[in-house]
């Protein structure tokens, strides 16, 4: 199987509970998605939503696993947990069960975790965010202080933080079309659902 049917693939006959319970998620998604996307990432306003808690735990988990491969790539792996753990779940729910809509979620959940780390990028220049140390990182701690100072482009951290959250926003617009997508595909394939062409 290519790419293009593992990403486009909808089983000949779709449950209906199934399908009314994932336009219900589509639709929660949809509305919070655009909740999320609205928000100031020059002021941090990401860091109050409820998401931004359990990416914190992605975002801590990839500082501990990523320690191992030195200092910068340990530091980067706070970025690296919580975008990359969204990509597991969405490519093991792809790959293993060929659950075309779980994966859109879990590349939702990708996006909403970038424009979670806008602010962070953003705010690099002049930290106004409070870190989990309770300081806001001026002293050490900040991660995109380290990292784009390390690279010289800490003066660019508000542009890096605003293409960061531009690219948020497209990939949360793409999940939803996706999964827009396959709900429209797995309509008339509801268990029950009679089309003109059986006849």
């Amino acid at each position: 199987m290519n790419l293009k049917d593992l990403l486009t693939y909808v089983p000949e006959r779709v449950d209906s509970i199934r399908f009314w319970g994932r336009v219900a998620i589509w639709s929660f998604f949809l509305v919070w998605g655009f909740s999320l996307m609205r928000m100031d990432y020059r002021t941090g306003e990401m860091g109050a939503s409820f998401i931004h808690r359990p990416l914190l735990i992605f975002h801590e988990a990839g500082h501990v696993i990523f320690m191992p491969f030195g200092q910068w790539i340990m530091v980067m792996g706070g970025t690296l947990g919580q975008l990359i753990m969204p990509a597991i779940m969405g490519g093991a729910l792809l790959i293993k069960n060929r659950d075309t809509f779980g994966a859109s979620a879990g590349l939702w959940l990708m996006g909403v975790s970038l424009l979670d780390v806008a602010p962070y990028a953003y705010d690099a220049l002049q930290p106004q965010l409070m870190l989990l140390s309770g300081t806001t990182g001026e002293e050490g701690g900040h991660d995109w202080i380290y990292l784009l100072n390390s690279v010289g482009l800490l003066e660019h951290s508000h542009t890096v933080g605003g293409l960061i959250h531009f690219l948020g926003v497209m990939v949360v617009l793409t999940a939803l079309g996706w999964g827009a997508w396959l709900l429209k595909q797995q309509y008339p394939r509801r268990a029950g659902f009679v089309r003109e062409d059986d006849f």
